[in-house]
């Protein structure tokens, strides 16, 4: 082979090489690609009550509230001074929303220091129907449009 057909060869090889090993492509810069729900850590942002007199209510400490959903399809809750597990279930897949129930909720009764949203928070999450992913948040809607239960994620 002479030196002109080796150089073509050798290029031709390399370009092949570098198109079979591209990158996927990166979701652009502050988006964050979900995956779904199972195996997901997430630590409550705030209650937005439907009912203008109720409005939104936010805890002192967000980090007393936590959701982890795990893979198997159970949950395990940190509800301020107070512990919650149960099952969880949707059908949803991978997408950013969909149906989504949670319960019957097992939880601790011991009584938190006020202001405390874990009683209210145990006595609701049997109320989820459904969940929206919009930006880095989870959004848990509550039958009968009684409110949404926002969530952040939480490193586990």
């Amino acid at each position: 082979m002479s030196k002109p057909h080796l150089c073509v060869a050798a290029v031709l090889s390399t370009v092949t090489l570098l198109a079979a090993c591209q990158v996927a492509p990166q979701p652009p810069a502050g988006r964050v690609t979900f995956a779904g729900l199972a195996g997901t850590h997430w630590r409550l942002v705030e209650f937005q009550s439907m009912d203008d007199a109720q409005g939104r209510r936010k805890p002192e400490d967000p980090a007393k509230y936590t959701i982890t959903l795990h893979n198997d399809g159970s949950f395990t809750a940190r509800l301020d001074c107070n512990r919650a597990t149960g099952p969880w279930r949707s059908d949803a897949g991978a997408a950013p929303r969909g149906p989504l129930s949670i319960g019957p909720v097992a939880a601790t009764r011991a009584l938190c220091p006020e202001p405390s949203m874990g009683e209210f928070l145990a006595r609701n999450l049997a109320y989820v129907r459904s969940y929206t992913v919009a930006g880095t948040h989870l959004h848990m809607a509550l039958m009968a449009d009684a409110g949404i239960i926002v969530w952040e994620p939480w490193p586990y």
